[in-house]
């Protein structure tokens, strides 16, 4: 289990000090796996890195089955972390780099074959890490993260590089790790896998928590749905249905209705003789519910169009 307490981090700057992390409080249990989301620059990484001891709060605290992972005589032990693929020596072999993990945390050797086989890496365990691709040095990392059989799995973007292959597996890999009771914390920017693969979410903006709850909830909470209606007399039925107070637009030459399931408004619409050609619930994407939750706390805002250069005309 990861806790933590009004978890604040502060960085200094020539205008002030930045709070990255705002007085958090969080339990990630285990048993499921939890996805912590969150835009660019909204504390994910550096939250992260205090759950691991690698950057100390500035105040409030984290523990890890109940005491500071810092503190573990044998970390590895403790949580499985994967951070960075590429903190890894590139001239040491797949198979070296994990000997000497186990061997500074009392791990036995043989437990380093097993991993590799476990993450598909055992034909190129001999090969320096510094050839491996993006996707080897993920399955390296996991293999390192995996090595001290811990109860506590911290991974940022396991699927990063990752082949469909590959990425199937990170989820049901995360998938079983939960169901043996361990604690599993994923972030991750691909919502369509966390949509997947989490059962509880945890997302935060500019520092602070934003939402902490089940994945339904969240859906529940954050995901608006419309029915899709096309009809041959579309005006006809966008009348009727904006005059019985729905909410109704027309888009792409289908109607979009809100405030009445699919049977009501075909129910409705049929009552009235107007004839369907479809009618479909369609609900919204883990996407479109973290993007409508996190819209405010978006610390880079991208542009449509093409960018006007000085001196240009348009």
């Amino acid at each position: 289990m990861i806790r933590a307490h009004a978890l604040t981090k502060r960085f200094p700057g020539p205008d002030g000090d930045r709070v990255a992390v705002d007085g958090i409080d969080f339990v990630v249990e285990p048993g499921r796996v939890t996805g912590f989301l969150g835009p660019n620059g909204a504390g994910k990484s550096t939250t992260m890195r205090m759950v691991l001891g690698l950057d100390a709060p500035s105040s409030g605290s984290v523990t890890v089955n109940g005491h500071r992972y810092a503190a573990s005589p044998a970390p590895l032990r403790e949580i499985g972390a994967l951070l960075d693929a590429h903190a890894i020596h590139p001239g040491r072999s797949a198979r070296d780099h994990l000997r000497w993990l186990a061997a500074s945390n009392g791990i036995p050797t043989n437990r380093v074959g097993e991993v590799l086989e476990q993450v598909g890496l055992e034909p190129v365990a001999g090969q320096r890490a510094g050839r491996f691709s993006l996707g080897m040095g993920q399955r390296l990392g996991i293999a390192a993260a995996l090595l001290g059989d811990p109860p506590v799995i911290v991974l940022d973007e396991p699927v990063n590089g990752l082949d469909p292959e590959g990425i199937r597996w990170v989820r049901k890999l995360a998938r079983d790790l939960a169901d043996e009771g361990r604690t599993v914390f994923i972030s991750s920017h691909l919502m369509s896998e966390m949509a997947l693969m989490a059962d509880h979410l945890l997302v935060i903006g500019r520092g602070a928590i934003l939402a902490d709850c089940s994945m339904q909830q969240f859906m529940t909470d954050h995901a608006a749905s419309y029915v899709r209606v096309k009809a041959p007399a579309l005006r006809d039925a966008q009348s009727l249905l904006a005059g019985r107070g729905l909410d109704v637009s027309q888009v792409d030459g289908e109607l979009r209705v809100g405030g009445l399931d699919a049977a009501g408004v075909g129910e409705l619409l049929g009552a009235n003789g107007l004839v369907l050609h479809e009618l479909t619930l369609v609900r919204a994407s883990l996407e479109d519910a973290f993007m409508t939750l996190t819209a405010d706390s978006v610390e880079y805002h991208a542009h449509s169009g093409a960018p006007v250069l000085e001196g240009a005309t348009r």
